[in-house]
């Protein structure tokens, strides 16, 4: 392919806006890639290509060869192509942004993956700083490029992603030579790094920068990334993981100590933040981030005082400042850095700085500020609330005798948070903004801190609760008894009363991390009157008109409420009980229990085609059916006796098969039937007329599939939704059968009459994993021998019967998923993976359940283990080794049975081809090598790719708030020696054949 040819092929693809084109050219310069002159037509493309987009090309393609690991290039060649970017950067410091960055990017891949590599005796591609040098001592340009060479390598060098590429050897181990490598980076050049990127950072700052000069800007802003990047480092390999934002502990070397003991590293950062202009300062305030989080074992306690009064000063300078916090991303960063303050230091040290009455004022003036302005940075709301919340868990602990002033300013942050969220409501309806109340999960996230912060100085919490709720509740009844208010009035009130109840809910929740009081038990019942109250108005409308947040804050609220006043541990004695006896009549746990069980019946008539609430109230029902004190009143409430002997979609319509949008929606029928089955055993004992009663509904529902199966022109979409209803709900009861008896009659219920309706569905919709998964779960369920509730009679052939059916189900399920042929990489989890994976996990509950004597099979010539192990060999054989390690559902179901199999069944492993031992040792051997790759999600509901995952923060140890627990261990890093540096001449690579 000829030069004007790949650059013509360049344009098609950087440039065209038809996709044909672009397509055409992107395959033609994958082929390129590949080619044998590769390597020479990229140096050709550098020296004479007339675009910036074949400069691009060349260097991504060379990025590309070094990085092989199938015949990787010799080393002469490595350091030369090295040699000659360092050149071309060099004498080109004007190129054309994209390619300087492609360039510097091949360098450092270069680098990397050659760290290792010696030449008479001599680590070549060590020199970093020396490589460097040569630019920082000329022309501005050059400088920028010189400091993104730097920041560019510590960054290649963090990420792990790149060891994809390491040389053959190691490809069983990446994550082991990305350490080794990192680890001796760290140790040889980071520090140097670091500092000279200080240095010249104090040399710009010292210099008053020509703010006007645009590639001055450009400097700033790289010697920040470079500085930020080296903060940013991963010290000891712990944060594979990209998404946890937050690791509060940055494990500074000890060999770095000296710069950190150094006021004006510190002092540095806040003199550049406040002169510089705003769009540099978030990454300024990153930097302050790394370094307020440095491990706390670093410095011994006067180091620590000392370094924290510094941090503090500057902080309240910035706080004295604030027109620089206008700017959201400025903001965002700030708010983490005043979270810090408390994830790594202790509110005992807090108080001993100087300033802290005068820190403290402004940090909660700005909290308020902030809630107050809510459609403004919400995301950055967590930090604040976070800082709050671990302020507020320590009070209790405190041990110092300055005061920490936290009973004066928690009250005005809570009080914020509070009539912010309400205020809101009206401007959301008004300009159809969005609902923050839509992100259920954001909301929780902010209701736990919320329970702890609302806990401090819990009068003020209540008196200000009760307070807005009357009103709002007052409003409330008067507009719907009013002819003339308009939808958007009500709404307006219904809104506000549904954040009330949320909070409600998580203060009540909060009770859990403070010593509580029977004054702060009596409040409680204050507020849960109330709320029981507005519930009693709501549910009387329901035939006309219901608020679908309001329902979905009340189960929230039912939640926290069970959790702390409900169940074997609370005291009975409450003073809560006491308020519910005097102003609604609920004088015990039963009555109480009474009024959930209404609720949930409510829901379920009401919202029975509303997915979100009935999976809400079904888990409220399942939590209630666990505990040993409750099921057993609950059983005893008439409510529950109708549902027992009601469970029809007459009564119950999410239980009816033609309302759901498809058969995935079915999933809460398991819940309710688990919830269910634990009622129902709670009196059952032997007594098989009651268990006869109960399971009508399930028998008419085989029945009538049965029907169907028997004709050959049956509605296949009636009879797939039954049947898959019927499958979810029968999984729920074998769930909560888990006592002999109970599960006897089950069995004896299901086998032999109906097995075979489930073997005819697997037959029928293998193809289908709506239908297959749940019915290979239920069967997956049946043979599990949960609480020895398997324990057959000693004549009794029941355990070698259920053995055959097993067998038989993962026979016909694997014979056929295998016909199934190519299936696409993105959906070849649903429609193969999940259901293979649950015939491992099966079969692995058949072979340990220790139910079946498996010498039988051989004995009588019957073939059934002999099957569903051939089939589960011919099932593994068909996944690739990747695919069994990405899937941690698969693999875990694989790798238990695989040693289930070689404790009881070695003759049959031992008897196997070699392919497929080799095939077996060699998935072990990769097993224990991949357990620190991160894994793919693979759950029904993967998350979505726009959430920005912020951690959940733990309320802090009593003792010890919440100072970082890996901190106590301390690093001794032992400095590198300092290699000798070695010029290689520049010289042409051309020549492929060396």
């Amino acid at each position: 392919m000829s030069l004007a040819q790949l650059e013509n092929l360049c344009k098609q693809l950087y440039e065209t806006t038809d996709t044909t084109t672009r397509l055409q050219a992107e395959k033609a310069l994958v082929e390129f890639t590949n080619s044998p002159d590769c390597l020479s037509k990229c140096q050709l493309l550098l020296e004479r290509g007339s675009s910036s987009y074949s400069q691009l090309l060349a260097a991504t393609c060379l990025t590309k060869l070094v990085s092989r690991t199938n015949n990787p290039l010799p080393l002469e060649q490595r350091i030369d192509i090295r040699n000659y970017v360092l050149n071309y950067l060099a004498t080109r410091p004007k190129l054309a942004t994209f390619v300087t960055q492609a360039l510097i990017q091949l360098y450092a891949r270069i680098t990397k993956l050659g760290w290792f590599d010696c030449q008479k005796d001599e680590y070549v591609f060590r020199n970093v700083i020396t490589d460097v040098t040569r630019f920082l001592q000329d022309s501005v340009e050059h400088c920028i490029i010189g400091v993104t060479i730097l920041s560019q390598l510590t960054n290649e060098i963090n990420q792990v992603s790149a060891t994809a590429f390491l040389s053959e050897a190691d490809t069983t181990h990446p994550l082991t030579k990305h350490r080794k490598i990192a680890s001796s980076f760290r140790d040889s050049s980071l520090f140097d790094i670091f500092t000279l990127s200080c240095n010249l950072l104090k040399q710009a700052s010292g210099k008053n920068l020509n703010l006007n000069d645009e590639s001055q800007h450009g400097l700033l802003m790289q010697l920040l990334k470079l500085t930020h990047n080296c903060l940013n480092f991963d010290f000891i390999g712990t944060s594979t993981d990209e998404s946890s934002d937050d690791l509060c502990t940055v494990q500074i070397p000890t060999s770095w100590r000296s710069a950190f003991l150094d006021s004006s590293t510190l002092q540095l950062f806040f003199d550049l933040y406040h002169s510089i202009p705003p769009s540099f300062s978030p990454l300024v305030l990153s930097c302050l981030v790394q370094i307020a989080s440095v491990r706390r074992s670093l410095f011994n306690n006067a180091e620590r005082a000392k370094f924290l009064s510094h941090l503090v000063d500057g902080v309240k300078r910035i706080l004295e400042n604030p027109q620089s916090l206008s700017d959201p991303n400025n903001y965002h960063e700030f708010c983490r850095l005043l979270a810090r303050l408390k994830s790594n230091y202790q509110l005992g040290e807090l108080v001993k700085v100087e300033n802290y009455p005068e820190v403290i004022r402004l940090i909660a003036n700005f909290t308020v500020t902030s809630l107050q302005h809510w459609e403004f940075a919400p995301n950055s709301v967590h930090y604040l609330l976070s800082l709050w919340q671990r302020l507020a868990a320590s009070v209790p602990y405190v041990k110092a005798t300055e005061p920490h002033m936290l009973e004066t300013y928690t009250p005005e942050v809570t009080k914020a948070y509070i009539t912010s969220r309400l205020e809101s409501v009206h401007i959301i309806l008004r300009d159809g903004l969005e609902d923050p109340l839509d992100d259920t999960g954001l909301v929780q996230q902010q209701l736990d801190q919320l329970s702890t912060i609302g806990r401090c100085e819990y009068e003020k919490t209540c008196a200000l609760l009760v307070q807005l709720f009357d009103q709002s509740a007052q409003s409330y009844q008067e507009l719907l008894q009013s002819a003339t208010a308009t939808p958007m009035d009500v709404a307006v009130q219904e809104g506000r009363l549904t954040w009330l109840v949320y909070i409600i809910g998580a203060v009540i929740g909060g009770r859990v991390s403070f010593a509580s009081t029977d004054e702060q038990d009596a409040m409680d019942g204050e507020l849960v009157c109330r709320v029981l109250q507005l519930m009693n108005l709501t549910d009387s409308r329901l035939a006309q008109a219901g608020n679908e947040k309001l329902e979905l804050a009340m189960l929230s609220f039912f939640e926290q409420f069970r959790k702390i006043y409900i169940g074997d541990q609370v005291q009975k004695s409450s003073k809560l009980y006491r308020r519910l006896s005097e102003v609604l009549g609920l004088n015990d746990e039963t009555m109480v229990l009474s009024v959930f069980i209404g609720k949930i019946i409510t829901n379920l008539k009401y919202w029975g085609r509303c997915e979100p609430i009935t999976s809400k109230t079904l888990q409220l029902l399942n939590d209630l059916s666990i505990g040993y004190s409750s099921v057993r009143k609950l059983v005893k409430l008439s409510a529950v006796q109708f549902m027992l002997n009601n469970h029809t979609s007459e009564h119950f319509s999410f239980l009816g098969i033609n309302n759901q949008s498809n058969l995935t929606d079915m999933r809460c029928r398991t819940t309710f039937y688990t919830a269910l089955g634990r009622l129902l055993m709670v009196d059952l004992g032997e007594d098989e007329d009651q268990y006869e009663q109960f399971m009508l509904p399930l028998t008419a529902a085989f029945e009538a599939v049965a029907q169907m199966f028997s004709t050959n022109t049956f509605n296949e979409q009636e009879a797939k939704r039954t049947l898959v209803g019927l499958v979810r709900d029968l999984r729920g009861i074998a769930f909560a059968f888990n006592a002999k008896t109970s599960f006897m009659m089950l069995f004896e219920w299901i086998y032999p009459s109906y097995m075979p309706i489930l073997q005819r569905a697997i037959e029928l919709w293998y193809h289908d994993p709506a239908c297959t998964t749940p019915v290979l779960k239920l069967m997956a369920e049946l043979v599990h021998n949960r609480s020895q509730r398997l324990q057959f009679d000693v004549s009794s052939p029941n355990g070698i019967l259920l053995f055959r059916e097993t067998s038989k189900m993962i026979t016909t399920y694997g014979n056929r998923i295998l016909t199934l042929g190519e299936v696409p990489k993105d959906q070849v989890y649903a429609l193969k993976l999940k259901g293979i994976s649950i015939c491992f996990s099966m079969l692995k509950a058949a072979l340990s359940g220790s139910y079946v004597n498996f010498g039988v099979f051989r004995l009588y010539g019957d073939d059934a283990l002999d099957n569903a192990l051939q089939t589960f060999i011919k099932l593994l054989l068909s996944i690739p080794h990747s695919d069994l390690l990405d899937y941690p559902k698969l693999s875990q179901s694989y790798y238990s049975l695989l040693e289930v199999l070689t404790q009881d069944h070695m003759n049959f492993i031992a008897s196997l081809e070699p392919h497929v031992i080799m095939y077996i040792l060699s998935s072990i051997s990769e097993g224990l090598t991949a357990l620190a790759i991160p894994q793919h999600q693979e759950e029904d509901h993967p998350p979505d790719p726009g959430e920005r995952p912020v951690p959940a923060h733990h309320a802090a140890a009593p003792g010890d708030d919440s100072a970082d627990a890996v901190n106590s261990a301390e690093h001794h890093h032992l400095r590198g020696l300092q290699e000798p540096v070695v010029h290689v001449p520049t010289s042409t690579w051309l020549d492929t054949s060396q």
